[in-house]
């Protein structure tokens, strides 16, 4: 044989090897990697949650576990936000002369396997007065007493009539007197009652919900499996047939949104619980693999106003600079078009209470539109410049600084806004704000303040001319117009940030409460925000939408709401792809 078919030989010998090498490491390797568990969801948290204490876990974070295991005796409709039974069997039977409320429970477990009964009922409403819970026990205040006729009835006794009763009051999670009872004893013996019970460390909480907690290591991953005695398995509430039809759930808790993102179009993560910035969203759009949801927020973000002192304790001012502010513009330029203008003080999305025909602020106008009636109104007012924006041939120029109907010169209005690195969507919002005020002559100036100084300088101290904040999670209930408007909440830590004073409206805010028949409650409420939109303590200025993302590839059927897809409704009905093709 020659040299060179012995070399060919030989090649080829070790060529054949090296396949065979190859081959055996592949089978290894598979053959060392775990089988992704196709009954197992994986969902991003973009922070750690505060606690797993009930009592403690007030943040987002802790939220999303905690709705899993603890649960309401009455939620909303994902679609209609109504209110629905959920632990309750039925609505209640609501007795007008007694003031009562009487409810009937489902036969439902603890997830331990024991009785959930109107004890339980009774026991979560004296932990909240006992302990005074924070969030809970100012509503709940309103019950004079509970009685248990028997296992499964429970009849609230009322001071007087509640129309937030069943939106504020039922949808309180409620807790086990097996598990929570000796805890509950323990911590009241305590200096310090309150902080005892919430710094008690519960390992395996009981609850009443689809999921149970099977495994938590802090910095890294929540497990959660089923509960096996769930009641709602099988049971058609609001409009879906509940689960849950996967096995478990695994939180895995990431530091930076830039990380799990990345998680997700690797398919390491089935869903984000988290809100994406539209940053991410070009690169999102072109996987297949990847499916985006945008539902509206009910939040509110606003300009507010000092009513307090000059110069914006003249409502004409205000209205003035309503009219100049361009919510368009923050919409296509700031919110990228990821987002709806507000008109009112309740979000468009929560469709019954909003109020569609409050008073809109050149609504659709071109800026010279804007800025022609805002010089008209103000100049009627009493107010002048040296060279006014609207010339005397009707052009819009530059103008001076504004005169006070008093002849003086208006000092510098400083609007206050977070950092951008905090909320660039408000800090870049308070800039147009300031050059649209320009406009108009008003002597204004953005300035960016560290989030909690900003706080305490309008909620503390009220030293401030405006400002730019947002409530990013309100209560589908709109009782909180009497928390932000009343004039009783003009205090130092008030809710009534503004110092809005109107004894009309502070009568309707109150009225508001008592007003058991929705129809004629909503009259009240229409009232209001049309109170405000002429008032304007607050000129509601946009709404971000949810923007969300799931890994289309296995997991399908996400519950959309107000406020995204991350919801109790999601996690009882979502299904493995396979199942749903069969």
């Amino acid at each position: 044989m020659g040299t060179s078919l012995k070399l060919r030989v030989r090649f080829c010998f070790n060529l054949l090897l090296l396949v065979i090498m190859l081959i055996a490491v592949a089978a290894f390797l598979s053959s060392c990697q775990k089988p992704r568990n196709p009954g197992l969801l994986n969902i991003g948290l973009p922070e750690e949650p505060r606690s797993l204490n009930l009592w403690l876990g007030t943040d987002a974070n802790s939220r999303k576990i905690l709705s899993q295991i603890y649960q309401p005796l009455y939620r909303r409709h994902p679609e209609t936000l109504e209110i629905i039974p959920w632990l309750a069997r039925e609505n209640p039977v609501f007795d007008k002369k007694n003031l009562t409320y009487t409810v009937k429970l489902r036969d439902v477990k603890w997830s331990d396997g024991s009785d959930f009964t109107s004890e339980d009922v009774l026991f979560t409403k004296q932990m909240v007065f006992d302990f005074k819970i924070p969030r809970y026990y100012s509503k709940w205040n309103i019950i004079k007493k509970i009685e248990a006729p028997d296992a499964h009835t429970v009849v609230f006794h009322l001071k007087k009539p509640s129309a937030i009763f069943m939106s504020r009051v039922m949808t309180v999670p409620m807790v086990s007197k097996k598990e929570w009872g000796t805890i509950a004893k323990e911590a009241l013996t305590k200096a310090k009652p309150l902080r005892s019970l919430q710094d008690y460390e519960i390992e395996k909480p009981l609850g009443t919900g689809p999921f149970v907690l099977s495994e938590y290591k802090k910095g890294s991953y929540i497990h959660m499996k089923k509960n096996p005695y769930f009641f709602g398995r099988g049971q058609k509430i609001g409009n879906h047939l509940l689960g849950p039809y996967v096995d478990s759930l695994l939180f895995r808790i990431y530091g930076t949104s830039d990380v799990a993102i990345l998680a997700l179009e690797k398919g390491d993560i089935d869903y984000y619980w988290g809100d994406i910035q539209p940053g991410y969203l070009k690169d999102l759009k072109e996987l297949d693999s990847i499916d985006l949801y945008f539902n509206k927020k009910s939040a509110l973000y606003f300009l507010g106003f000092n009513l307090r002192k000059p110069p914006f304790n003249d409502k004409l001012l205000r209205q003035a600079v309503a009219m100049v502010v361009n919510k368009e513009f923050i919409l296509t330029r700031i919110l990228q078009n990821f987002g709806t203008p507000m008109q009112s003080v309740i979000p468009s999305g929560n469709h019954f209470w909003f109020n569609p025909n409050v008073r809109k602020y050149e609504d659709g106008k071109t800026r010279d539109e804007r800025i022609k009636s805002a010089y008209g109104l103000l100049k009627a007012a009493g107010y002048s410049w040296d060279t006014p924006p609207v010339s005397e041939d009707g052009k819009i120029v530059t103008p001076s600084d504004i005169r006070l109907p008093s002849g003086e010169t208006m000092d510098d209005i400083v609007i206050l806004t977070p950092p951008a690195d905090y909320d660039p969507k408000r800090a870049f919002t308070g800039t147009m704000v300031q050059e649209w005020c320009r406009q108009i002559g008003l002597p204004a100036f953005s300035r960016p303040m560290a989030f909690n100084s900003l706080l305490d300088t309008v909620k503390g101290k009220h030293e401030f001319d405006a400002f730019i904040l947002g409530y990013g999670k309100l209560n589908l209930d709109p009782d909180y117009l009497r928390s932000f408007f009343d004039s009783k909440n003009d205090k130092p830590r008030g809710w009534n940030m503004s110092g809005y004073h109107n004894l009309k409206f502070d009568k309707l805010a109150r009225m508001q409460t008592t007003l058991i028949d929705e129809k004629k409650r909503k009259v009240v409420i229409w009232k209001m925000q049309e109170m405000i939109l002429e008032d304007l303590p607050y000129l509601p200025l946009y709404n971000p939408y949810v923007i969300e993302a799931i890994f289309n590839e296995r997991f399908d059927g996400w519950v959309s709401k107000v406020d995204g897809i991350g919801n109790i409704w999601s996690m009882c009905v979502v299904k493995p792809v396979d199942s749903l093709e069969e």
